[in-house]
């Protein structure tokens, strides 16, 4: 099983990034999804996920800015972020699980300044 997030970068406060994630390997739709986050010098901690029914979660300090979505045909989880902070600056990874197995991606670096 591979994950392979993508979509990270510099972005200036305010501004707006969307994450992918595609996974092989397995059969996508089966699995809740999830994007994790580990800002510099903290824990991981858990941003947006999106059930196998496709019901969401997020935390509350991206509720109303980030959206997560999944579509199961191309094996692919994506989180929209908009009005980014520098806050939001961390290394963002993606999540995939079901029961005991869990699968992460590399990660992929959010870096939100002016």
């Amino acid at each position: 099983v591979q994950l392979q997030a993508s979509g990270g970068g510099l972005v200036q406060p305010g501004g707006s990034l969307r994450l992918s994630c595609a996974a092989s390997g397995i059969i996508f739709e089966g699995y809740h999804m999830a994007w994790y986050r580990q800002p510099p010098g903290k824990k991981r901690e858990l941003v947006a996920l999106i059930s196998r029914a496709g019901h969401t979660d997020y935390a509350d300090s991206v509720k109303g800015r980030f959206t997560i979505s999944r579509d199961n045909a191309k094996n692919t989880v994506y989180l929209q972020a908009n009005g980014l902070k520098s806050e939001d600056t961390a290394v963002y990874y993606c999540y995939v699980g079901r029961g005991l197995t869990e699968y992460w991606g590399q990660g992929t670096l959010v870096t939100v300044s002016s």
